[in-house]
């Protein structure tokens, strides 16, 4: 089991769709000393208050790149991940805004590493 994040700890939303991988990336974020804050719409990220954003981009309740945007635009840090052989898909999140797109094997063996390293690094 990850261990709680203390209350001060910095609020990660997750958008993803599917329970299980949305599961995985919260258990990432708490293992990164984050607090997982899961949303599974556009809408919902919209009300939500963070300044790091996980994003799922193969989800089929809302389109991946346009959330992509819609977070970057409102002055989140976006981390995007997907399947690692969708170049096209990639390139078109780092254009709308992502810093990285990570393929989900990545983020699923590494997820806590990466994800401490990128909630401790001011972006540039």
């Amino acid at each position: 089991m990850a261990p709680v994040p203390p209350a001060t700890a910095t609020r990660v939303a997750i958008l993803a769709d599917d329970l299980i991988w949305a599961t995985r990336l919260g258990d990432s974020v708490r293992a990164a000393g984050g607090l997982p804050v899961r949303v599974r719409t556009l809408a919902a990220l919209s009300e939500t208050d963070v300044r790091f954003v996980v994003i799922d981009l193969t989800a089929r309740a809302y389109d991946g790149v346009e959330a992509v945007r819609a977070a970057a635009g409102a002055g989140a840090r976006v981390l995007a991940v997907g399947q690692h052989d969708d170049i096209v898909l990639r390139k078109a999140a780092l254009a709308a805004g992502a810093e990285k797109v990570l393929a989900y094997r990545k983020l699923f063996e590494d997820g806590p590493a990466v994800l401490g390293t990128w909630l401790e690094t001011t972006k540039r």
